[in-house]
């Protein structure tokens, strides 16, 4: 293990997080808020630590390796999480305790969309902006923003980049050298936030409204400047807007991109797990609507249309906005819709949950070991894009699945140690470890009345679900501390 090496990425990336303080500064200073001050010794913290980490091994230049790459990812994640709590816990407004600070500073780096805060619209500007902000950073993911930039300093990045990036077919780049893949990734995360903040004001947001909610929909993640989330603005349009927004940011950017390049749909139309994608949000948003048409009690049948798309796309994709109390509607709409999130978003987009790809694979399997009982001695392949996929790969997905079920329901028994009821620990664990955020009972509004421990859990499980699983329990396997 390079520990050298490590400590100088680590001190590097730290110190230009500590950037990512001064546009709140900025806009305290203009509006002339006290948090103005958290956030001008917020910066100089983050970066002191930077300084100080990187320079003792500023004159190490050693190729990053594989293992590295875990740490870093996982140390600068966990690190994160921490300093960017720092102008939360110094800010008058909220200033949160450290558990709830950590809490909220996860939350919106891995996209999640957990709050411990209430009032949100009575918070000052600055610090509702770090807090999309943070989540617009995390949808991408800043190890990716870093490979595009850590060449020039010196340092290689393909490892970083195959630790951080989601999905079992994370290893195919989108052009021959890994920063220009990153390059392309921020260049159609960016155009696509543009794009949405635009629509939003076009129909009817502030300008502020606009770019915060914009940082939001494309990265995910489900904050809002409100507390009572889309609710706010009661606007069809704004979330029709959302809608769209929500269900590009949910598809693979390598389709994207390819579709961007060769200006044609064709990436789309023949992609196989875009098409299942597009299923299963078609499918469970049908039955929602029939659902509440037929159980709930809507005066407007367009407002139940609107409120069934905007809550099953919202969930399904794990953005976590809601226009609606939807953790109240009737049957098992809003287990069912929990349990959309599980399956989660395309690989290799802004999404949490265990991916389609996987989803789609599983299935699949299942069939074919249905087949086979028919058919011992039958060679049947399974394929994706019309291409077969390897018996490692294969595994790989069962062998995620299988973690995902066992560490899912460990951390559910440690949660419902802490004194929460079943249906509060099954609902905050899926909603945090999909990044999902709003989740039902105690967990339906906010997470402020949960215990600390029980935070520190959930920190866990957003940390797991941004991860991905294996990048963190890997760090704690013999094997891989071993020369």
């Amino acid at each position: 293990m390079q520990f050298t090496v490590i400590q100088r990425i680590l001190g590097i990336l730290l110190s230009l997080f500590s950037l990512t303080q001064l546009p709140p500064l900025f806009i305290a200073w203009w509006l002339d808020e006290p948090a103005r001050h958290a956030f001008l010794v917020s910066f100089g913290i983050i970066l002191f630590t930077g300084l100080l980490l990187w320079a003792p091994v500023r004159k190490i230049r050693k190729e990053l390796r594989l293992r590295d790459g875990f740490i870093v990812v996982v140390m600068f994640w966990a690190g994160l999480g921490m300093t960017g709590s720092i102008p939360l816990i110094l800010s008058d407004t909220p200033h949160l305790p450290v558990v709830d600070a950590i809490f909220e500073s996860l939350s919106g780096l891995t996209t999640t969309g957990a709050t411990v805060i209430t009032g949100i619209d009575f918070l000052p500007k600055s610090i509702q902006f770090y807090r999309q902000e943070l989540q617009w950073l995390g949808g991408m993911g800043i190890i990716v923003l870093a490979v595009a930039i850590l060449p020039i300093l010196g340092i290689g990045g393909m490892q970083l980049y195959k630790a951080e990036t989601p999905g079992p077919l994370k290893d195919a780049k989108l052009t021959p050298r890994i920063t220009e893949t990153a390059k392309a990734l921020w260049y159609i995360y960016l155009s696509m936030t543009i794009f949405c903040a635009l629509a939003y004001w076009l129909a009817g947001m502030t300008a502020f409204d606009a770019v915060a909610h914009s940082f939001s929909t494309i990265s995910i993640g489900g904050f809002s400047t409100h507390d009572s989330s889309m609710a706010f603005f009661d606007n069809p349009f704004i979330e029709m807007i959302a809608v769209f927004f929500m269900l590009l940011a949910g598809i693979n950017f390598t389709l994207h991109f390819l579709a961007w390049k060769h200006i044609s749909i064709k990436p789309y139309r023949y992609d196989t797990e875009f098409k299942a994608y597009l299923t299963i949000l078609v499918v469970v948003g049908i039955i929602t609507c029939v659902t509440l048409f037929y159980k709930a009690d809507y005066a407007d049948p367009k407002e139940l249309i609107m409120d069934g798309i905007f809550h099953t796309v919202s969930i399904a994709t794990t953005t976590g906005f809601t226009s609606a109390q939807h953790y109240l509607w009737p049957e098992m709409l809003p287990v069912m819709l929990l349990f959309a999130s599980f399956i989660g978003a395309c690989a290799g987009s802004t999404g949490g949950g265990i991916k389609v790809i996987r989803a789609l694979m599983l299935f699949r399997q299942g069939l074919r070991e249905i087949r086979r009982l028919i058919h011992p001695n039958a060679v049947i392949t399974i394929k994706i894009n019309k291409k077969p996929v390897q018996e490692g790969v294969i595994n790989a997905v069962w062998g995620f699945f299988a973690t995902y079920i066992c560490v899912f329901g460990l951390l559910m028994l440690l949660l419902m140690a802490t004194g929460l009821d079943q249906i509060t620990a099954f609902s905050a664990i899926a909603a945090c470890m999909n990044n999902l955020g709003p989740g039902l009972g105690g967990v339906s509004q906010h997470y402020g009345d949960v215990s600390d421990t029980a935070k520190l859990l959930l920190c866990f499980a957003m940390l797991l679900g941004r991860l991905e699983i294996f990048t963190l329990l890997v760090l704690i396997t013999p094997a891989f501390w071993r020369k």
